[in-house]
């Protein structure tokens, strides 16, 4: 948004990560009072402690110094269809002295509140992509920052938060805070800052296992279970439904993705099942029944049948899946 432009009567700020959410919202408050008093322009509603005629009684409230008043709306995903009809009414005539920015950090918006926005103002998805668009929303939020990254930093970075993406906002503050606003950094001056790698996405480890990277997939599994907080049993049942669709597929005849996610019962994109396919006839039968057997192995021992750590019963079964993958002549393991 840039004020320069234009000021709407309301913004909806919406996403997955209350933390990026925060931040977004932060900024566009900023941004909206401008040189004002925060103390004087901006009123905060929260919690449980208010209602949508509330906050629309706040928004009907002429402004007490100077030409604008902002009202913050948080957690409005609260609300039903019914509950925010009195919203819908006020958005369809708003009182031009006041802008409202209504947070939605996860949870089911009622469609006619996202119309009536939409309508009126402007929508703010905060939502970071997933896979190879999680790196370029990275890469364009660096680009805003207050420093400058290299090429070998910004990668680090991107590796480095894994899914923990609410935490880069913080981490750009802490380098400007240490190098100055607009420094140009490379990977070691950037190091001493990332603290403990964040949570990785569960297909990064089915990824690196069904490329055979014995290395990347240990590192992405300690990942999950450290800083992703996974327990071992759902990272178990993870790689148990990820080779549970090869053994459907296995023997099955299918000839291609779209065959394949008929099969698996898979609807929208068929990338999923083009890449079940693919392991299943790079693993073959023997693969998939070797692997299986591991899984029931490493789901007993999880069970107690051998008394070993949840963490160690993983990282063998991990390694003993990614060595099932066939590698190329003259090629060893990762």
């Amino acid at each position: 948004m840039s004020t320069a432009e234009a000021i709407f009567p309301v913004y909806l700020v919406r996403g997955d990560d209350p933390t990026v959410s925060a931040d977004e919202v932060k900024a566009l408050v900023a941004e909206l009072v401008g040189a004002s008093d925060p103390a004087f322009v901006v009123e905060e509603l929260s919690g449980d402690e208010y209602s949508p005629a509330a906050l629309v009684e706040a928004a009907q409230t002429p402004p007490f110094f100077g030409d604008r008043r902002v009202v913050v709306a948080r957690d409005v995903s609260r609300f039903t269809t019914a509950e925010v009809a009195p919203l819908l009414s006020y958005l369809a005539d708003p009182l031009p002295t006041s802008t409202l920015v209504l947070v939605a950090a996860g949870g089911k918006l009622p469609r006619s509140l996202v119309d009536a926005v939409r309508k009126a103002g402007h929508v703010v998805e905060t939502s970071v992509p997933a896979g190879r668009g999680r790196s370029t929303w990275i890469s364009a939020r660096l680009k805003e920052g207050p420093v400058r990254l290299d090429a070998q930093a910004t990668a680090l970075v991107t590796a480095h938060l894994g899914d923990d993406v609410g935490r880069l906002g913080s981490l750009l503050t802490l380098l400007a805070a240490v190098h100055g606003a607009g420094a140009r950094l490379g990977a070691d001056e950037i190091t001493p800052f990332l603290g403990q790698a964040g949570p990785v996405a569960p297909w990064d480890l089915t990824d690196a296992i069904d490329s055979g990277d014995i290395a990347a997939a240990l590192g992405h599994l300690h990942r999950l279970v450290g800083a992703g907080g996974r327990h071992p049993l759902v990272v178990a049942a993870t790689l148990h439904n990820h080779y549970a669709r090869m053994l459907r597929l296995d023997g099955a005849g299918v000839a291609d993705e779209k065959a394949a996610a008929a099969v698996l019962g898979m609807k929208g994109s068929t990338f999923p099942a083009k890449k079940a396919l693919t392991q299943t006839r790079r693993l073959g039968h023997q693969g998939v029944d070797r692997a299986i057997t591991l899984l029931a192995d490493a789901d007993l021992a999880l069970k107690g049948a051998v008394d070993w750590p949840p963490e160690a019963v993983l990282e063998v079964l991990v390694a003993r899946l990614t060595r099932l993958t066939p590698r190329p002549a003259g090629t060893g393991r990762r």
